[in-house]
């Protein structure tokens, strides 16, 4: 639908898009040359959607710089509103007589219903409602198998996409973004109640940048230092292997356009260089912003899988509901160390490394068998890059009931995983500092230890660091019993 070219305003809705350049909206908007509304809407604190508490830490921030950005560059206000979207949006656009509505599409189930609901009760009010593609670089309805049926499997699904579709390139910033000669209310961003006050905030700031800035020092930090290596590096948890982009993907502060097309140049680079090598290790990369386009492929297509398993034979497993192994997993204190040092990253950084993800999603739904949404509910809470579609995906993957999943028999040893991947314990001992001064081979598994290793470490097994809550040889046996079940 066209917009008429006449004086009132429209209004931007920001949503998981808090950046400046690479959003359609903003920048189709720009053009018309008229009043612009830049709105932000917060849910209410009792849905179902509204943010974990790391979330909301990043939030805060993020909404920070953004506000910045706007007064500083082009003397505009980001206005701050909280409630129902659809109520929301009809007050400003009462207030402020705008004609008109410009957001991007989100690809969750709930956004979904939101929007076709907002469409339709705007539409029919005479406002122009105008949706733009930005957060994935394929959509979801534009990729199917050659029997037109979704993608359940990765890597089809990514040379598909890579094969059929020529993703766009990133957008440049507007010029002018005008003002209205008056803006519409807006809360202040203290009252919005988004920054926590549990002691794990200090460890936030310590390590994260929220904002579009630190989007771009990452990328450029790890098109850098890390690209070259990371295959390899990507699994050590101690190391800086990793772009460490997925909080900032989340909020919209950059896109997976800007990044697939500067590694694209980086490859480019590789190429001339003739680093092979290299190439395989970016290529790989790339493939990384592919399964987060595969989750929220499999989201758009398969909506249940919020909550319930996308493989139905899973409906019929046994899970256990011990309240008292949930919160030992949850605090840290299983003991396995491995387990144990993810566990404790998470609530001190809101974040883990991916390797250690896959071991405590393995531990939680094979060792303990807990339900894989019990542990997709707690990561929504404390992750600052906490994402329904890659939450999802990745605990059904982990759990074995989703799509292109890990066979349930696949269950991770913590302590050969840990061996593998922190060989020298250096993870270990930065999250489990009690079990700091155990040589290399006890470290990993500290309860098969001998004493005189123990007393020498300063560590009584139960009092300084917990005993196994289970063991992990049974619990698998238990797990894949099972599964013969429901095969």
């Amino acid at each position: 639908m066209s917009v008429s070219k006449n004086e009132s305003p429209v209004i931007v809705w920001f949503r998981q898009d808090l950046r400046l350049e690479d959003h359609p909206a903003l920048l189709e908007a720009s053009k018309l040359g008229r009043p612009l509304i830049l709105l932000f809407i917060l849910p209410d604190r009792d849905t179902d959607w509204f943010p974990g508490g790391a979330s909301c830490w990043w939030l805060h921030r993020s909404l920070q710089v953004l506000g910045d950005h706007l007064k500083s560059e082009f003397d505009q206000k980001l206005i701050l509103r909280q409630g129902e979207a659809l109520s929301v949006l009809q007050d400003v656009i009462q207030q402020t007589q705008a004609t008109a509505v410009f957001w991007n599409r989100l690809y969750e189930p709930h956004e979904q219903e939101a929007d076709e609901q907002i469409i339709t009760e705007l539409s029919d009010d005479g406002v122009v409602c105008e949706l733009f593609p930005a957060s994935l670089l394929v959509d979801p309805s534009d990729v199917y198998t050659q029997s037109e049926n979704p993608y359940q499997v990765f890597t089809p699904f990514w040379k598909a996409c890579r094969k059929r579709l020529e993703f766009a390139k990133p957008l440049p910033k507007p010029q002018k973004l005008a003002a209205p000669d008056r803006f519409p209310e807006s809360f202040d961003l203290k009252d919005l109640n988004l920054d926590p006050t549990i002691d794990w905030a200090g460890g936030l700031e310590e390590m994260w940048n929220p904002g579009t800035k630190g989007a771009e020092r990452n990328l450029k930090k790890f098109l850098k230092e890390s690209i070259e290596d990371y295959k390899e590096e990507r699994n050590i948890p101690n190391h800086y292997g990793t772009s460490r982009l997925s909080p900032h993907l989340h909020f919209g502060e950059i896109t997976p356009r800007q990044i697939y097309w500067e590694t694209q140049e980086v490859i480019e680079k590789f190429k001339d260089q003739h680093k092979q090598d290299a190439i395989d290790n970016a290529e790989t990369y790339l493939s990384e912003i592919g399964w987060r386009e595969f989750a929220y492929y499999v989201l758009y297509h398969f909506p249940h899988t919020v909550s319930e398993p996308l493989q139905e034979k899973f409906q019929e497993f046994k899970w256990k509901t011990s309240q008292k192994w949930l919160k030992a997993w949850q605090k840290g204190q299983t003991g396995y160390p491995i387990v144990d040092a993810g566990m404790r990253e998470l609530w001190h950084t809101g974040w883990m490394h991916n390797r250690v993800r896959m071991i405590v999603a393995s531990f939680l739904t094979k060792d303990l068998q807990i339900h894989w949404k019990e542990g997709a509910d707690w990561f929504m809470d404390t992750l600052v890059d906490a994402d329904l579609a890659n939450n999802t995906l990745g605990w059904q993957w982990t759990s074995g009931c989703g799509a292109d999943a890990a066979p349930y028999f696949r269950v991770f040893n913590p302590t050969t995983q840990s061996e593998k991947f922190d060989k020298q314990g250096e993870y270990l001992r930065k999250w489990c500092p009690e079990l700091a001064d155990l040589p290399n081979k006890w470290i990993h598994k500290p309860f098969e230890a001998p004493e005189d290793i123990l007393k020498k470490a300063a560590v009584e097994l139960g009092k300084d660091y917990p005993e196994p809550i289970v063991d992990h040889g049974e619990q698998r046996e238990v797990a894949l019993e099972k599964w013969e079940k429901i095969k």
